[in-house]
């Protein structure tokens, strides 16, 4: 298996400071178009919805001082006319001219006017690898009224969880999926949170995690179902070390592959053809093809004897990795 010194969750965050430089408003533009959810209005919340918001244009003196010297002139009585406005009494103007006899094109046997190009409409794109819009999470709503034991401990190198309480004694019913939920987060605290909370629950979880596992389906489902490249890298790794955690793990998931193979199966051929030059970011582990590989061999060999056949009913392509 992967050993590395820096967790997922801190390498996600570096990942993102490296592409401020490529991709400066990659977060923003997404929010922007509701790809991934906004943050609050402020940290006290969001406004009320009868709060009226004041926009930029109020803060910009140019435009400032063109709305006094508007409302000056209607307050002196002064014409639209000299305020450089059109006003909807003014006569309209003409916009056309008489024409002489002979130099229309109207009446003609034969019309001189080329013809218009056939609109030729393309088929639509099925969009089965378009990235789905991604709701928020209920790590995010629980973290916001501080409903969670946790909190940010800033180091020097990376990041890490500082729990208010001992990991044995929570109750895995309810914060596990808290966290699984929130692995479809793409925005800082909550995504460090998540994927770093459900480590550390996991490495910690013993025995407890097993009564848990079909509580853990829809989140997964959901994080997959974004078809979100990141989303689904980190949600694939978070299934690998789920499977590793304990034992029956693997054959608890079996039942449940119908609801998380297909995104699997649809990302299964999207690894690099690199040829015969080398993949120098082979370590951050995001080939989506190579994790899809490690994670359907690690559901095979923890899954028992029924896991191989469910896995080729849902994903046809894949071979068995247990010698005969």
């Amino acid at each position: 298996m992967w050993s590395q010194k820096v967790s997922d969750a801190a390498l996600l965050v570096h990942y993102d400071e490296f592409a401020k430089g490529e991709k400066a408003q990659r977060k923003r533009i997404d929010k922007l178009t509701g790809r991934i959810p906004k943050g609050q209005d402020s940290p006290f919340g969001n406004f009320p919805n009868d709060y009226h918001r004041p926009g930029n244009f109020q803060h910009t003196p140019r435009l400032q001082a063109l709305g006094a010297s508007m409302v000056m002139g209607v307050a002196s009585g002064t014409p639209s006319s000299a305020r450089g406005l059109s006003s909807a009494r003014d006569p309209p103007k003409p916009t056309t001219a008489f024409r002489r006899g002979g130099t229309g094109t109207g009446g003609r046997a034969v019309s001189t006017t080329p013809r218009k190009p056939e609109v030729i409409v393309e088929p639509p794109k099925a969009g089965a690898f378009a990235r789905r819009r991604i709701e928020g999470s209920e790590l995010r709503k629980f973290y916001d009224r501080n409903d969670l034991p946790i909190q940010v401990q800033h180091t020097g190198t990376a990041n890490r969880i500082l729990w208010k309480v001992d990991i044995e004694k929570l109750d895995y019913h309810h914060y596990l999926p808290i966290f699984f939920d929130g692995l479809r987060e793409k925005d800082d605290p909550y995504r460090f949170l998540a994927v770093e909370g459900a480590h550390n629950m996991l490495d910690k979880g013993g025995s407890k995690i097993l009564p848990v596992v079909p509580q853990l389906i829809i989140p997964i489902k959901t994080a997959l179902n974004t078809r979100d490249v990141e989303v689904v890298a980190t949600t694939l790794k978070v299934l690998q070390k789920l499977v590793l955690s304990g034992e029956l793990i693997g054959e608890a998931l079996v039942p449940y592959y119908r609801q998380m193979l297909p995104v699997f199966n649809l990302f299964k051929g999207s690894a690099k053809n690199t040829g015969d030059q080398m993949d120098y970011g082979q370590r951050k582990r995001m080939n989506l093809g190579e994790l899809i590989d490690e994670t359907l061999e690690i559901f095979e060999v923890h899954g028992g004897e029924d896991a191989f056949i469910n896995i080729k009913y849902m994903i046809p392509t894949y071979e068995s990795c247990i010698s005969a």
